[in-house]
């Protein structure tokens, strides 16, 4: 069991959603907070409301797709509590629209959250975590990172990179024998409003095309997401996961499961003709 109480957690996409979630969780196990965000008002306000109920806590606002500015946000926390020991790379952004018909800035933003964000996230605060010894660093992918969907593409490919990334960085960890874990987190429908990330897109990488049918989708998807978990009980699964130790965080196990599981079924029997013969 790894000890987090008297210690810190970094958290992007800290002031909302599943990040806000984690840092009720962290706040309650009695960790120090440092919130990153963009959106700076609503950063603003949680953390008053943080400190407000005693718990110690800092807002650094920040886009993740500018490694600047996570740098800037790892210098916060040192600066402030002197030490970091969970950081959770959260922060993304969902662009719905047909693969072949997205606009090639719906790609970069994608990927500029979602991807280089845990990128950018693991080279700031993965030599911080070494060099002190201890530590945890999770990110957050999502069911999507694992099994394919329509609409999502964009979406779909950055979070299989998430994905990937950390299972790679968990595998270096091991091999390295290195007190240092790693988790992904990969949920299922959340009560996000992940679907209206347009909210927050940069100037410079305007929407491209956005015709009724992505329109229709981001507000169906908001319904589906409506009605999923709780963010609290989503920062509840990750905290227990640090706790433990373990890499893998799915939300909805048991409806998720099987689709995986028959993602495999279908990989043998696309190959089963190549298969070894069972005695």
């Amino acid at each position: 069991m790894y000890s987090v109480e008297g210690k810190t957690a970094v958290i992007t996409g800290g002031a909302s959603g599943i990040g806000l979630g984690m840092a009720r969780a962290f706040a309650g196990a009695g960790m120090s907070l440092v919130l990153g965000d963009i959106e700076s008002e609503q950063l603003d306000s949680v953390v008053e409301q943080f400190t407000a109920d005693g718990h110690k806590a800092i807002g650094v606002k920040t886009d993740v797709s500018e490694e600047t500015q996570v740098q800037a946000l790892a210098d916060a926390a040192l600066a402030e509590f002197g030490a970091i020991h969970v950081v959770s790379n959260n922060a993304g952004v969902g662009v719905g629209g047909p693969v072949d018909k997205m606009g090639l800035n719906d790609w970069t933003w994608t990927f500029n959250v979602n991807l280089w964000g845990v990128i950018y996230g693991i080279r700031t605060f993965v030599p911080i975590l070494k060099e002190q010894g201890e530590g945890h660093i999770s990110a957050t992918a999502s069911m999507a990172g694992l099994v394919g969907g329509p609409m999502l593409g964009a979406y779909h490919v950055s979070k299989h990179g998430v994905v990937g990334l950390m299972d790679s960085l968990r595998i270096e960890l091991k091999m390295a024998k290195s007190a240092v874990r790693a988790s992904v987190l990969c949920p299922g429908p959340v009560d996000t409003k992940v679907a209206f990330s347009e909210r927050n897109r940069p100037e410079h990488l305007p929407r491209e095309k956005a015709g009724d049918k992505q329109k229709k989708f981001a507000g169906d998807l908001n319904n589906v997401l409506s009605d999923g978990l709780e963010p609290d009980e989503v920062g509840d699964l990750v905290l227990d996961a640090v706790l433990e130790e373990r890499f893998w965080i799915l939300t909805h196990i048991e409806e998720h499961l099987p689709l995986l599981e028959r993602r495999l079924e279908a990989i043998k029997r696309d190959h089963a003709h190549r298969l070894p013969p069972t005695e």
